[in-house]
């Protein structure tokens, strides 16, 4: 779906509704009790009106238990008051309950979107999660520069042209963007790149590129094949083709066959697009296909992109926390949350009923530009997607409990030979980076049983004084001091899931040292601490595993635990160098400019084109200041006192 705008689409906050202020009704204990947690609800009913809404669940510390909507909120919430009704799953919720947030809103279809909205925000542990919720990447065609460039995009859409998306992973993304390249020949380079050029790079040798830059097309040119490069993302590649096959006949019989060579080229390049398509989605035109599987206590959901006829990529998701739910309300659930970013087609095909289905598409009306059809497909090409999607659905489920199986039995032989408690559910590995003490920079990943947890990752910044440049022992303190100093403040009593089941460090003896004292002064003895090296000869599948009473351990070579745990340092190796060379860019490119309050880069920009340099900004009395472009005479003034503090 192309989606022409030079913003994001409209932004659904909560400052559209009217939200009441917490009412808070007896605080101060965090024990279940099922019977304190009805008193709260139904004092909290007295005070509602049969009026739409989305209600909010509070324990006593004030985190979010659950997002709910309600098209009467008064009545929806008063159910829980009856305890009898519910399942043991919301009977656990209302033990836990201490108070709760209303908002209000115009409709129950205002009520879904937020409802969406607030669970991406606030993740409650008794709502669907759709687990995979990383932004989706778009082919984005500009529309700011006389020759438009393309790239792929992620994140807010806010600039101007036009986006052709979703796609299902950056891969499907990048290799479209390749071929369109050869198809159409657009240029791919940042617009300062291009004005740097003198001649053409080597896309243009390689028959990527037209070399708009060095004038090798002219615009009007370039501006037919940005037309054919909308038309062909737009559902209309078949008469994109005829036209191309076309031109090559023509400049054929002119005798003109190098031109005739570079179409038919491009031919093959559409060709190639479209034979990678390997699911047939003919007669669906802008569409997404979605079929569910269960076993096991799981679901898995099975995702088909289908933009303009073709096939732009598939992805599984596997929501969490669908215990005792009905697989209908699962798939609403996931739709609401699935589509809070990602623009909705004018159709959603799914492989079941929704009792919601007209609710949820009278809520999607406005992200779409129109009317929404959200339909189960019952004969021809239609049916037959959805039956691929289905089978999709299963061999990916049935792949997700083999993989959950062998992880399981990995985790607990991992604390066999750790010798854990238990199996371990949230894993946190530490690695420094640094060269030769500059730039130095601590990181931190977590895993556990359902992989990596990239929204989890930390890394820190070594700043305190008394750390020495390049002292790995002291770095290490210094991350783990303030690393374990705010999780005591923040979840003192460890309810909130953010305290590890084991550490691993990534050195040896050393580091297990300076890590076990630094935990104990902060009075913290019960978590379990590994320090993995190489050994003396840095082989790596002769990993030492060091505790914290002195004692190494070793793991056979082809161990399945071996291979896990240097998965794990390897991740935590990845991210600290990719951190530290992050660090190590900005500050070469840093200039002095960037400490003055108030200066943006457009007027450093000014600055330095005027001036030349840093040092003769710094040198520039006020009056030469005030003739910089862009420089008022507030912001002249600043600049000057900041360089000279005592005039």
């Amino acid at each position: 779906m192309a989606r022409k705008s030079a913003s994001s689409p409209p932004d659904r906050d909560t400052e559209r509704f009217h939200e009441d202020a917490a009412i808070s009704t007896m605080r101060g204990t965090d024990q279940p009790d099922l019977e304190r947690g009805v008193d709260t609800i139904r004092d909290v009913v007295r005070t509602l009106k049969p009026k739409p809404g989305v209600y909010r669940m509070l324990d006593a510390r004030g985190d979010v238990l659950y997002v709910g909507k309600a098209r009467a909120l008064k009545n929806r919430v008063a159910n829980y008051t009856q305890v009898d009704r519910l399942p043991n799953r919301l009977r656990r919720m209302v033990s836990q309950t201490r108070s709760m947030t209303i908002v209000t809103t115009n409709s129950e279809a205002e009520a879904l979107l937020l409802e969406a909205q607030l669970i991406k925000r606030y993740r409650p542990p008794y709502n669907v999660l759709l687990r995979d919720d990383k932004s989706f990447p778009f082919i984005l065609l500009r529309a700011d520069h006389a020759f438009p460039r393309i790239m792929k995009h992620r994140g807010a859409r806010k600039a101007k042209g036009n986006y052709y998306g979703p796609f299902a992973s950056a891969g499907s993304v990048n290799t479209t963007i390749n071929a369109l390249q050869k198809l159409f020949l657009l240029r791919s380079c940042n617009d300062g790149f291009m004005a740097r050029r003198d001649r053409p790079c080597l896309l243009y040798q390689i028959k990527r590129c037209s070399a708009p830059c060095v004038d090798r097309i002219a615009e009007a040119d370039y501006a037919e094949l940005v037309r054919q490069a909308k038309d062909f993302l737009g559902g209309k590649s078949g008469a994109v083709q005829r036209e191309i096959e076309t031109q090559m006949s023509e400049a054929a019989e002119n005798l003109d066959f190098e031109r005739a060579a570079m179409l038919r080229d491009r031919l093959r390049a559409a060709t190639f697009i479209q034979g990678s398509q390997a699911i047939n989605a003919e007669g669906v035109g802008n569409g997404d296909v979605f079929a569910m599987a269960s076993k096991g206590g799981q679901i898995a959901i099975q995702a088909f992109f289908i933009r303009g006829g073709q096939n732009w990529g598939h992805r599984a998701f596997f929501p969490t926390h669908t215990e005792g739910l009905e697989e209908a309300e699962v798939m609403t659930s996931f739709l609401a949350q699935f589509y809070e970013e990602v623009p909705p087609p004018r159709l959603i095909m799914v492989d079941r009923i929704l009792p919601e289905a007209e609710l949820l598409a009278e809520a999607l009306h406005e992200g779409a530009g129109g009317k929404v059809e959200i339909t189960v497909p019952q004969r021809g090409d239609r049916r037959r997607l959805m039956e691929q999607a289905s089978r999709n659905a299963v061999e990916a489920l049935d792949r997700r409990l083999a993989e959950t199986g062998t992880k399981a039995k990995i985790l607990r032989e991992l604390a066999e030979f750790l010798e854990l408690p238990d199996v371990p559910q949230r894993i946190e590995v530490y690695d420094n980076s640094h060269i030769q003490g500059t730039n130095a920079l601590g990181g931190m990943v977590v895993a556990g049983p359902e992989g990596f947890q990239k929204g989890q990752y930390r890394k820190f910044n070594i700043k305190r004084a008394e750390t020495r440049p390049g002292d790995d022992f002291a770095m290490m303190r210094e991350v783990m001091a303030r690393r374990f100093g705010r999780v005591q403040e923040e979840d003192p009593d460890r309810q909130g899931g953010t305290w590890p089941d084991l550490v691993l460090i990534d050195g040896g003896k050393g580091q297990m040292t300076a890590v076990r004292e630094t935990l104990e002064e902060l009075g913290i003895e019960d978590v379990p601490l590994i320090a993995v090296s190489k050994g003396p000869d840095r082989n790596a599948g002769r990993e030492h595993f060091h505790f914290p009473d002195g004692r190494e351990k070793l793991l056979p070579l082809n161990s399945p635990v071996l291979f896990y745990l240097q998965q794990l340092r390897d991740e935590a190796h990845r991210f600290a160098i990719g951190a530290h060379r992050a660090k190590r860019s900005r500050a070469i490119t840093a200039s002095p400019l960037d400490e003055i309050p108030g200066i943006g880069p457009a007027r450093k920009r000014a600055l330095l084109l005027h001036f030349g340099t840093a040092g003769k900004v710094r040198a520039a009395s006020l009056e030469d200041l005030m003739r910089a472009p862009g420089v008022s005479a507030a912001v002249a003034q600043t600049i000057y006192d900041f360089y000279h503090p005592g005039a």
